[in-house]
């Protein structure tokens, strides 16, 4: 299994955990935390590869995700008393998940040769979207629509790699490279209460 495979089962068990810690918050019964845990760390990628005509979608023929995220959610659950604090717990999954699966996006755009604009796409797209199909399942306004840097921590860490992949870079300090800018954009953004801009209309 090369480095990058092994980014890419870690970021479906880093966001299976953010999914399952959510879902157990709302006090879900078994099933439910598995399948917000499951729509949280397949569903970005399942859309990407739906969009880009990617046959068959990449967990239908590899249970290594699917094991990975049975395991994130066991963790979930049989730690869940000893995650006292679920809410951080919660957000730094879901801070890894994005960091790494931004790279698995970007890295497969690039593979298919698609421009660079699309490749960023992919991986924000492949990074965030789990995470808003699991806030609508669980009736909260995803944290992409708000004012924090999410999305835009993952379009930084595509630029990133792409910039990184153009000067032929090894593909390992490339991967560790982007994730850690990605978690540290996220890291520094709710550190220090750092927003976008709101757009409104006034009345």
């Amino acid at each position: 299994m090369s480095f990058f495979n092994i980014l890419d089962i870690l970021g479906a068990v880093a966001f299976a955990l953010s999914g399952a810690l959510l879902a157990i918050r709302k006090r879900f019964d078994p099933f439910g935390v598995f399948i917000i845990a499951f729509a949280t760390s397949v569903g970005g990628g399942t859309l990407r590869d739906i969009l880009i005509d990617r046959h068959p979608v990449f967990w239908m023929n590899n249970m290594n995700y699917v094991y990975a995220i049975l395991i994130g959610v066991i963790i979930a659950i049989l730690f869940r008393k000893k995650l006292k604090y679920l809410s951080k717990s919660l957000f730094l999954f879901d801070t890894i998940g994005l960091g790494l699966y931004t790279i698995v996006g970007t890295e497969i755009g690039i593979t298919a040769n698609f421009h660079p604009i699309i490749c960023v796409a992919l991986g924000t797209m492949s990074a965030s979207f789990g995470g808003v199909i699991r806030d609508i399942l669980c009736n909260k306004i995803p944290i992409i629509f708000k004012k924090e840097i999410y999305a835009t921590a993952s379009i930084i860490g595509g630029i990133a790699f792409l910039i990184l992949s153009h000067y032929k870079i090894d593909s390992n300090i490339s991967y560790i490279t982007t994730s850690l800018i990605v978690i540290f954009i996220r890291l520094i953004a709710v550190r220090f209460k750092l927003q976008l801009p709101t757009i409104y209309a006034s009345h």
